[in-house]
């Protein structure tokens, strides 16, 4: 008999074979009918996946969300390949994973297709075929097969990628496939996978998924390969959950940084310099405002403004690590640059290869090191607006969040082991004053050591316990903020924390981080006079509020919808004529505003207001100012801000007062 234990603590005696969906069913009648899957020592499996030894067992639920969602949508991808081979025979599959939001599947077309690749008119009949499948409630029963045997189903129903997958893992390991109905019925239809799977298609909700779009992608991802058609689909527990979801996809679409960028004349991005950004006036007056407000943050937390090159020897890089790590992220100087192995030399010592900076730790070290310290110097923290490069793949660029050059809000505190808790812990202070300013909450995370890494087992210890012990210095390491440890998801040298905020429609992103390094500073001979007179090794902590402005800057006009608070606002107040006898009015108003220290535009223009109100708000002016012959008499103003209805008629005297005040950029002092 097994011994099977449950999670409070109960343990039931089984026989060989027993599945999951029968323990459920000796508990209860509602738990047979809710459970969809298992955890078997902490693995999720099939519920009817036969038990082969003692185990620890958790019944998985819908009330498990995560989970339930994993299943459901890898359920609808199979669903979505079955549908497509269904209704266009001799299409060839090939993988099929869910994802954050949903699922795809990657297939190719017939080759007798008329219409070539499939386009998103082929959608609702896929997904008409996919509710039919679902509707018929199809068992999804596993079996496992002999490799050699798998190889040749593929080859002889013309699955060439799933032949050459198969025949590429392990030799002697069997694999295993899912049918949808039952084993070599007719209308039975197959495919191989790991797992795990729900019960059958009826589990799925045929209302809760929808196909969104299809793209172009390549057989393993490599462009070498063959093309195939990506289709892309977002599934749900249910059809409240997506009308939820496509809700918030309408939203995000409102707020793209990339349409309110070109609408409010902020920037723009084109092939000439691909990946990098054109800022416009208006972009760079928000991007100016943000370095002043981190400015003044830096300039009270006690760091020191460095500037370090752009360009710097590849041997510096070989040293830190990041040749061997980063080189296929790095542009090289010049641009045809010797093959290297991981950690190899240089082809010779007379080789002249330079490396735009990807990063700016290790200038920053070499600033350090220039003179010798003290550990009473400790800590420094040397801060830069450091301009980097990264060479991203092309198909990876997105708008501000993703682009080759950027700029970092980067800083490093070289520091003694005794001093590393209380540098994070006010790191972590100034982080949530910084983030609270701009209207977000946040979630922490600590990533863990990666499998491939520099350092002893010793000093990955003491790092993460470090940024542990810190967090919780800082009270911080609670539910509330959405405490959770990644494991493998460090950098190379150093493990990290990291600020994850949610932004006005619910949606993440990955921003500011600390890491607690000691590889570079050993690799780059950093070091300090400790007070027993010897040599010793600092802490570098690598750390960063915004990530980058670009970035931050399209979280920005996202979150905000482009309705920046006013201290941000690149254009804060226009003043708009109803007739040209307001001309003069108004060119005397904006004088007044301008002179008060608020960021003011006139419109004389010969057009109606309505037109002026209109494109006015579609720039997202936060303030117009509204003036005709009575205004002009009274010294008043019809006062319209964005979003409100109608309009306030006040003194201009008391607008300039007003918008000053709300002008005004947080004060940091007392971080």
């Amino acid at each position: 008999m097994l011994k099977i234990t449950l999670p409070d603590g109960s343990v039931r005696e089984v026989a060989p074979g027993t599945t999951p969906a029968d323990i459920a069913a000796a508990i209860g009648p509602g738990l047979a009918k809710a459970a969809i899957a298992a955890r078997v020592d902490g693995e999720l499996r099939d519920i009817g996946r036969p038990l082969e030894q003692d185990s620890q067992l958790a019944l998985v639920t819908a009330k498990d969300e995560a989970d339930a969602l994993e299943l459901a949508r890898h359920d609808f991808a199979h669903v979505l390949a079955e549908a497509v081979q269904s209704l266009f025979p001799g299409t060839q599959i090939t993988f099929g994973p869910a994802t954050d939001d949903g699922f795809y599947y990657d297939v190719m077309a017939p080759a007798d297709r008329q219409r070539g690749p499939f386009n998103d008119n082929d959608l609702p009949a896929i997904e008409e075929k996919m509710r039919e499948i679902i509707r018929a409630d199809k068992p999804l029963v596993r079996e496992v097969w002999n490799r050699a045997d798998l190889i040749a189903r593929w080859e002889e129903q013309g699955e060439t990628f799933k032949a050459e997958w198969a025949a590429e893992l392990p030799e002697g390991e069997d694999l295993t496939i899912y049918w949808s109905g039952q084993p070599n019925s007719a209308g039975a239809w197959m495919d191989m996978c790991r797992g795990p799977h729900l019960s059958s298609t009826g589990k799925l909700d045929p209302q809760a998924f929808k196909l969104m779009r299809v793209s172009g992608a390549y057989w393993r991802g490599d462009q070498k390969n063959a093309q195939l058609t990506r289709i892309y689909g977002t599934g749900w527990l249910n059809k409240k959950q997506l009308a939820e979801h496509l809700t918030r996809l309408e939203e995000a679409g409102k707020r793209d940084h990339r349409k309110l960028g070109a609408e409010m004349d902020l920037f723009h991005l084109q092939q000439e310099a691909h990946g990098s950004v054109f800022w416009h006036p208006k972009g760079y007056l928000i991007w100016r405002e943000l370095e002043a407000y981190m400015r003044r943050a830096i300039d009270d937390a006690g760091y020191r403004e460095v500037k370090t090159p752009q360009v710097m020897d590849a041997r510096q890089w070989e040293t830190s690590g990041h040749w061997g790590k980063y080189r296929e992220n790095m542009f090289v100087i010049p641009d045809e640059v010797p093959n290297v192995e991981d950690e190899g030399p240089l082809v010779s010592d007379d080789a002249d290869w330079m490396a735009l900076k990807p990063m700016n730790c290790p200038a920053h070290i070499l600033i350090f090191k220039q003179g010798i310290k003290s550990y009473r110097d400790l800590p420094l923290r040397f801060y830069e607006n450091g301009c980097c490069h990264r060479n991203e793949p092309h198909g990876a660029l997105h708008g501000l969040m993703r682009v080759r050059q950027f700029t970092q809000d980067d800083a490093h505190i070289f520091c003694r082991e005794d001093q590393i808790v209380e540098e994070v812990r006010a790191f972590c202070a100034l982080a949530d004053r910084i983030y609270k300013d701009f209207g977000f909450t946040y979630s922490i995370k600590l990533a863990l050591r990666p499998e491939k890494r520099f350092g002893t087992e010793e000093m990955w210890d003491k790092a993460e316990e470090e940024l542990r012990n810190a967090v919780a210095a800082a009270g911080l390491n609670t539910p509330e903020f959405g405490w959770e440890e990644l494991p493998g998801e460090g950098a190379f040298y150093a493990p990290k924390l990291e600020w994850h905020l949610t932004d006005a429609i619910g949606r993440t992103w990955q921003v500011g981080t600390i890491q607690s390094d000691r590889v570079l500073p050993d690799r780059l001979d950093a070091s300090y006079v400790g007070e027993d007179g010897e040599r010793h090794r600092p802490v570098m902590l690598h750390r960063a509020i915004f990530g980058s402005y670009e970035r931050f800057i399209g979280i920005l006009i996202e979150h905000y919808a482009g309705k920046f608070p006013l201290w941000l606002a690149p254009v804060q107040a226009v003043v708009a004529t109803i007739v040209s006898d307001a001309d003069d009015y108004a060119k005397a108003a904006v004088e007044k505003l301008r002179a008060a220290g608020i960021r003011a535009e006139i419109d004389v223009r010969n057009e109606k207001i309505n037109y002026k109100v209109r494109e006015h708000s579609l720039g997202k002016v936060p303030n117009l100012l509204v003036v005709g012959r009575r205004e002009a008499e009274e010294g008043t103003v019809a006062l319209r801000e964005l979003g409100k209805e109608g309009q306030s008629f006040l003194s201009l005297d008391d607008v300039i007062e007003r918008l000053a005040k709300e002008a005004r950029a947080p004060d940091l002092r007392g971080l």
